[in-house]
């Protein structure tokens, strides 16, 4: 099993793809597979070091990110996790719409989960 340190330096190397992303012409496909999967990995993250159970499902990973809000004070990514998990499909598939999002504001609110994940496991 990773550690929280690892699974944090994963969601930093994916934070990276998400702020390039971002810049106009907005990457959509980018952002948000990059985005999702530095967001899981922040959520495993902050889990691990907080001693609660992980998933490899993705809703399961969104709910673990509501619990770490709701018990620990993280912030509430429990729905960005959802949205940005149908934008990931929507970009892959093409059959699924994806959720009205603002790209910039979504690069800030994951960087700004990262920083705090890296407060958290300090």
């Amino acid at each position: 099993m990773a550690t929280s340190k690892q699974k944090l330096n994963l969601a930093r190397e994916h934070l990276s793809r998400v702020q390039a992303a971002w810049d106009t012409p907005t990457d959509w496909a980018d952002l948000s597979i990059y985005g999702f999967h530095c967001l899981e990995a922040a959520v495993e993250a902050a889990a691990i070091h907080a001693k609660l159970r992980t998933s490899r499902k993705h809703w399961e990973k969104a709910e673990i990110a509501g619990e770490l809000h709701r018990k620990h004070g993280l912030p509430d990514v429990e729905e960005l996790l959802n949205d940005l998990n149908e934008s990931r499909k929507a970009a892959a598939y093409g059959d699924v719409p994806g959720p009205d999002l603002v790209a910039e504001d979504v690069a800030t609110e994951i960087e700004r989960y990262v920083e705090a994940v890296e407060k958290f496991v300090k």
